[in-house]
């Protein structure tokens, strides 16, 4: 097992999700795959390279998540201080511990990343927007006994700051939902991310002259 700790060279070996299920499988809390792992588990089939997979948990049982680990695996949190990352439980308290990074210790290599999402018992809430609100069972979907945020939700988080990649993420996932999951997805975009990038192809068929882009200069 390696002694020191992981730093920026640390390598990234992504475990595919039947494998994430397996090393998170003793865990007594929710959590479920997000990002681009959750489009790609979606629609069956990848859409493109990732350079590592995410899980999402929400703050309160991220604790409870972290100890589920089996020996050899380990967990590394921000330390507030700069890209320094220490040991989960080092952790200062005060800290956004987001996101934690897992390691397979035998291997050396980043796993996993875990992120943190707000929620209450009954409802999955948008961290960004407290507003946005999903019933878990609409919000969190079993895909082949896999745990999997809806894509729609996770085409809101995309939403912010969209990259390139991102863009190919949305073209391939949002013509495979449903007309209530692109109602959601369109409304979050003119609610709470109005100036994204991919809120122009929603908001213009209802209002074009109000579309900055769409302005000729005089």
């Amino acid at each position: 097992m390696p002694s020191s700790a992981p730093d920026s060279a640390t390598p990234w070996q992504p475990l595919e999700p039947a494998a994430v299920a397996q090393l998170l499988a003793a865990a007594s809390v929710r959590w479920w795959l997000s990002g681009g792992a959750a489009l790609d588990r979606w629609l069956g089939a990848p859409i493109r390279e990732r350079a590592n997979i995410d899980v999402s948990v929400t703050a309160g049982d991220l604790a409870a998540l972290v100890a589920s680990l089996p020996a050899g695996f380990s967990a590394w949190a921000p330390s507030g201080d700069d890209d320094e990352i220490v040991p989960f439980a080092g952790a200062p308290a005060d800290t956004d511990l987001q996101p934690v990074l897992i390691r397979d210790d035998d291997r050396g290599a980043w796993v996993l990343q875990v992120n943190v999402e707000d929620g209450a018992p009954r409802a999955w809430m948008y961290k960004r927007d407290p507003r946005m609100t999903l019933p878990w069972d609409r919000a969190v979907l079993d895909l082949d006994g896999i745990p999997t945020g809806a894509p729609e939700v996770q085409l809101v988080w995309k939403a912010l700051r969209p990259r390139p990649e991102d863009t190919i993420d949305k073209d391939a996932v949002l013509p495979t939902l449903s007309d209530e999951a692109v109602a959601f997805y369109e409304t979050a975009l003119l609610r709470i991310h109005p100036h994204s990038t991919w809120a122009i192809h929603v908001r213009s068929p209802f209002a074009p002259a109000k579309a900055s882009w769409n302005r000729r200069k005089s």
